[in-house]
């Protein structure tokens, strides 16, 4: 993790210092550098980790499973008080013998405080928070200083935008073709290697397996389906990218690709 209070300057708003536009410049799937774009005003939003955070668990609330115990779980039984004058504990105790029953300090009794399906899991968020959140992790993701303080590896310049034939490609051989070009695939390879096996009960319940996040790759009308396979990597659509997929963890600052398409949409929005 990143000191996020010593980053938080980098990253603040250029539409109220008065500079101009951001630019990025597009890259052919052959790696060599095209024209320059203006980048939209969401990419100059100042830095705010806290409502990114906010955001991002707010989010992840969202698909939290309620659960809970049985109401008369460890209570159903014949248990009562002997009372007074038997110079023993006033716990309730089975009537066909002395057993202590019922209270959470007796064997198979009720337990002390159970998980109950009233439990508000939900974590809400304004709306205009939200939407500030986003444009915050949008920024984050074209800062190098916290995309390599999350541990990426590349080499260039970010934002890395591609013409809008990368998101056209069919073939994983070519995907990987292209970030090598651009110089990405060493992300890639790094959450390969990451990959280990989890400490304790998780492995036995459908998450076995821990591996650090690569890159996002964001189109503008259907997801890059040939980089799916590729380690730690994410595809989605502009109308799919949310806060999560830009901080996961709630760590901002993802090494992301963009293709060109999408750039203009997400101005025109």
């Amino acid at each position: 993790m990143f000191p996020a209070s010593r980053l938080s300057s980098l990253l603040v708003s250029r539409a109220n210092r008065g500079e101009t536009a951001m630019k990025a410049q597009v890259i052919t799937i052959e790696g060599t550098m095209g024209r320059d774009i203006d980048l939209p005003p969401a990419f100059s939003e100042e830095y705010r980790p806290d409502l990114i955070r906010k955001a991002v668990i707010a989010l992840q609330s969202t698909r939290r499973q309620p659960h809970g115990t049985y109401p008369y779980a460890g209570i159903e039984s014949s248990a009562v008080g002997w009372g007074s004058g038997r110079g023993v504990s006033h716990v309730p105790r089975i009537k066909t013998g002395s057993r202590a029953a019922k209270v959470p300090q007796a064997k198979g009794g009720r337990e002390a405080h159970p998980p109950v399906v009233q439990k508000v899991l939900l974590r809400r968020i304004n709306k205009k928070e939200k939407a500030k959140a986003f444009r915050s992790a949008l920024a984050a993701s074209v800062s190098e200083d916290l995309v390599r303080a999350r541990g990426h590896l590349f080499t260039g310049q970010i934002p890395v935008v591609f013409e809008d034939a990368f998101g056209e490609l069919d073939r994983t051989s070519d995907v990987i073709s292209a970030l090598t070009a651009a110089g990405l695939y060493k992300d890639i390879e790094r959450s390969k290697v990451s990959r280990k096996v989890r400490a304790g009960r998780g492995k036995m319940r459908g998450r076995r397996y821990k591996q650090r996040k690569s890159l996002l790759i964001v189109t503008a009308e259907k997801p890059l389906k040939a980089a799916r396979n590729l380690a730690g990597v994410d595809v989605v659509t502009l109308e799919q990218l949310n806060t999560e997929l830009l901080a996961p963890g709630t760590l901002p600052g993802r090494l992301t690709v963009f293709t060109e398409s999408a750039i203009s949409k997400l101005g025109g929005q």
